[in-house]
């Protein structure tokens, strides 16, 4: 794993400020003079929290639609590592904690998603984790299961790269299952509970798989042993 500079911890933190600040700024100017009563301090406390968090995803947005985070391998010393660093402090120390309490409901995580870049069709939901959600595809109709993840990032060693993730519509990834970078899926397929697809998986429309590492269990109507 590479080490993040105080150069990228610098810009994280200012960018971080610029959210905090506008974020109280926001909640003064709406709620500074209603009379709350008893629960003031508390009501300003979570609309100042709520704010800080959509400006933090709105500089975060602005950040990568000046710098983007590319597909592909990325270099030591280059600079899309420093971007790459940047954005990977947005995820620790503000987008992670949230997407791993367990706590939203499925349309708000839904909607949680799709603020930080990832693509998801009409009635698709997702009750895990997706990784890195600018590199990830999901068409409509489709179900990720819970504690799913889906990772489309490579960290070996000091090698690291992007490769998205792409599933298609009516798809049943099932709970607990592992997607990794590069993997494909197929209209209408089915990836069981616990499965791990490993990089670079494609796995055609309508075909099921499963297993640790998975494999094709099932295409159309023939099951293989």
């Amino acid at each position: 794993m590479r080490k993040i500079a105080g150069k990228e911890i610098l810009v994280f933190s200012l960018l971080a400020a610029v959210a905090v600040i506008a974020g109280i700024a926001t909640t003064w100017l709406v709620l500074g003079r209603v009379p709350l009563g008893d629960f003031r301090g508390v009501a300003l406390t979570v609309a100042g929290g709520l704010f800080v968090y959509f400006y933090a995803i709105l500089v975060y947005r602005v950040f990568l639609a000046i710098a983007p985070l590319r597909e592909g391998e990325i270099a030591e010393g280059s600079q899309q590592e420093f971007v790459y660093h940047v954005y990977l402090l947005f995820y620790l120390m503000l987008f992670y904690p949230v997407m791993r309490c367990n706590l939203l409901p499925l349309p708000l995580l839904r909607l949680l998603y799709i603020a930080l870049g990832a693509r998801m069709g009409e009635n698709s939901y997702t009750a895990g984790v997706i990784n890195d959600p600018g590199f990830v595809t999901i068409g409509r109709n489709t179900l990720v299961g819970a504690t799913t993840l889906l990772v489309p990032h490579v960290i070996e060693g000091a090698r690291l790269a992007h490769y998205p993730i792409r599933i298609g519509d009516d798809v049943t990834v099932g709970a607990h299952a592992v997607v990794l970078s590069g993997v494909t899926i197929g209209d209408g397929a089915i990836v069981a509970t616990g499965a791990v697809v490993t990089k670079g998986t494609q796995i055609a429309a309508g075909e099921h798989w499963g297993g640790v590492p998975a494999r094709l269990i099932k295409q159309g109507n023939v099951e293989r042993a």
